[in-house]
């Protein structure tokens, strides 16, 4: 259960139902927002859903349809597989799609045995949300026939199911698994070698190649190219003009990228090329470094010596990792202890 719990997720149209409809937590990580979509699979594509039971919860019915809906929220690209799931992923996503819907229908029954209500104004901006979402009152009202028979009160009732689910897993899991920059701090004292990094260049080249096997190479001419290429080379003053050379004239692939190479352990680089980068300081462009029948010009962008990046510098990023991960164990508790207490029946 990686994916933050949402109730009325995806509904893929044509064959299966008559829109995409995928419902995410909104800002406040409490309102749901519908997103439908027009695409069409081709006539007989996708599977044919039916009502058949997949799961009962405390007697609670959950069906093919729900578990259909899940399936396709977890993979939002069938529609570009003519609405089919492949078929090597299938058993994992249904597996995985099938927990989903159990873990939410637990929620929402914790929900009601609590009392939880949603206050009315809050349900009021959710349907208008949903309504939004649709390009036309027609498209609206096709999908409202699909899915609820043309009741806007079951309607109301899936839109307020999916509100209390939300408002359960904040209160169960988000508010429980906040991670605080004391707790990152000590994840990073703890795991030291995570954090060493071994010395590293970042590098732009230029590079003087061959022509494509079966033809001979003219190092004569290949020659005369990477000494045009060093002048231009030499004239540039910054990452952007070496860059925008590299896209023009330079040979390798990474002039696509304006020549950067971004950071390059020491140790991946030939001894040639190291060599001429410790001669060298920021910001300066190498004469021409011969490898094997190629010819190569760089620029030193940054020289990073071996050493530990500053916790400052991972701090943010760290976590957030750190909070993902305990999401997902405070999640999965939740998950075992309202099993528990429950019966739960895989059809």
């Amino acid at each position: 259960m990686k994916r933050k719990s949402t109730i009325y997720n995806g509904v893929l149209c044509s064959m299966v139902l008559a829109a995409l409809v995928a419902v995410t937590a909104a800002a406040q990580q409490m309102a749901v927002s519908h997103t439908p979509t027009t695409a069409q699979p081709r006539a007989n594509a996708g599977p044919q859903i039916t009502g058949a039971p997949v799961a009962r919860v405390n007697g609670t019915v959950l069906t093919e349809r729900d578990l259909m809906r899940e399936m396709y929220a977890m993979f939002p690209y069938a529609a570009q597989h003519n609405g089919q799931i492949p078929a090597e992923m299938a058993p994992q996503i249904r597996q995985g799609a099938l927990k989903m819907i159990v873990f939410e229908e637990l929620l929402y029954q914790e929900a009601v045995r609590r009392q939880m209500t949603v206050p009315p104004a809050k349900l009021q901006k959710a349907e208008a949300e949903f309504r939004s979402q649709f390009s036309s009152p027609e498209e609206y009202r096709e999908f409202m026939k699909q899915e609820f028979q043309g009741s806007e009160k079951a309607l109301r009732q899936k839109i307020r199911r999916s509100l209390l689910i939300d408002a359960m897993e904040k209160a169960e899991v988000d508010n429980k698994s906040t991670v605080s920059v004391a707790e990152a701090r000590a994840y990073y004292d703890k795991n030291p070698a995570r954090f060493e990094h071994p010395e590293a260049f970042a590098i732009q080249t230029i590079s003087i190649l061959p022509p494509q096997q079966g033809t001979a190479a003219n190092t004569k001419e290949m020659r005369k190219r990477a000494e045009d290429a060093l002048k231009q080379a030499k004239a540039t003053t910054n990452y952007e003009q070496f860059g925008m050379l590299a896209e023009k004239i330079s040979d390798d692939d990474y002039r696509v990228m304006m020549g950067d190479h971004k950071r390059v352990d020491r140790a991946k680089l030939a001894p040639e090329v190291v060599k001429a980068l410790l001669a060298m300081k920021e910001g300066e462009v190498s004469d021409i470094i011969p490898l094997g029948e190629a010819f190569t010009i760089i620029r030193l962008n940054q020289h990073i010596p071996a050493g530990k990046t500053p916790f400052d510098q991972v701090k943010d990023s760290l976590q957030k990792e750190l909070q993902r991960n305990k999401i997902e164990q405070v999640r999965a508790a939740l998950d075992k202890r309202l099993r528990k207490a429950a019966k739960v029946e895989e059809l």
